[in-house]
């Protein structure tokens, strides 16, 4: 793997170890961002139009205008002259550099644009082998109340994933003050009930994940029901299986909760079905650009 991701700093590709950014840039002082990650599987970036579309609603919703087109032309150049083959797509866009002030400034403002790729391994999964069981532990959910936005703010997260970090599990559940149970501190949350998908409504409370969406679209081609309903932070370790799924995560499975087992301790059959689904769809999409609708 190259030592420094090559990085496109508002239509300007360097290493990314070379972008330098305003102390006074809005993202450094407040967060004041929106961003995607994007997979890439043999040098060609994994459902680029949900991932766009979704940045497109993060900016409207945080009132940032930027030229999503523009960072399409952008992004595909980059990645072509980054050589990388396994990776991931960084995408940020914040509002760009301002005398600090809470509300947003008056004067127009340029916003800064990075893109960036980086080389990864190879995941199990993309390779049509197993992926190992993950542990996970519960955590409170102290995010804000616009979860369906991708935004930078992501200090409760991190709280959340060093939690897991120190207990030696692999991903934080957050749950709700009532006892319901959200998504990952990076991923998104399916349970298997009965031969049946449960994963909480997207709503306001979760991100509206790109691989949580296509894992809708696999379901029903194997034939399974999907159900949004959110599941209970008591019930966990009564369901049959648990699954996390995200764009780096992919799909994997959940071995245990807060040490106590889920089903037999491996991961399920379901899950495991849903993890071949996922693999065939991207073999199908590198052979043929069609994707599954």
């Amino acid at each position: 793997m190259s030592s420094t991701p090559l990085a496109n700093w508002n239509g300007d590709e360097m290493p990314l170890d070379q972008v330098r950014v305003s102390v006074l840039d809005r993202a450094f002082l407040f967060g004041d961002a929106v961003y995607e990650a994007i997979r890439v599987y043999s040098g060609r970036a994994w459902l680029l139009g949900e991932h766009l579309q979704r940045l497109r609603h993060s900016l409207k919703e945080v009132q940032i205008v930027a030229d999503v087109d523009r960072l399409h032309e952008r992004l595909a150049r980059t990645l072509a002259n980054s050589d990388v083959q396994e990776g991931v797509i960084y995408i940020q866009v914040t509002r760009g550099e301002a005398p600090r002030r809470h509300a947003f400034p008056k004067e127009p403002v340029t916003p800064n644009e990075l893109i960036y790729i980086k080389e990864v391994e190879p995941s199990p999964t993309a390779a049509g082998e197993p992926r190992p069981g993950m542990r996970v532990v519960t955590f409170p959910d102290w995010r804000w109340k616009r979860c369906d936005i991708k935004s930078t703010n992501l200090l409760a997260n991190c709280i959340a994933a060093e939690h897991a970090e120190v207990n030696g599990c692999d991903e934080a559940i957050l749950v709700h003050h009532d006892g319901s149970v959200s998504e990952g501190s990076r991923s998104s949350l399916f349970a298997v009930r009965a031969g049946a998908l449960l994963t909480a409504p997207a709503d306001e409370s979760i991100l509206p994940g790109i691989t949580r969406q296509l894992v809708f679209r696999l379901a029903d081609r194997i034939g399974l029901r999907v159900i949004e309903e959110a599941v209970r932070h008591e019930t966990l370790t009564q369901l049959d299986e648990l699954f996390l799924t995200g764009t780096t995560t992919e799909v994997a499975g959940i071995i245990d909760v807060d040490g106590r087992p889920i089903g037999d301790g491996t991961t399920g059959p379901v899950t495991a079905a849903l993890q071949d689904a996922h693999h065939r769809a991207v073999q199908e999409w590198l052979a043929t650009g069609a994707t599954i609708v």
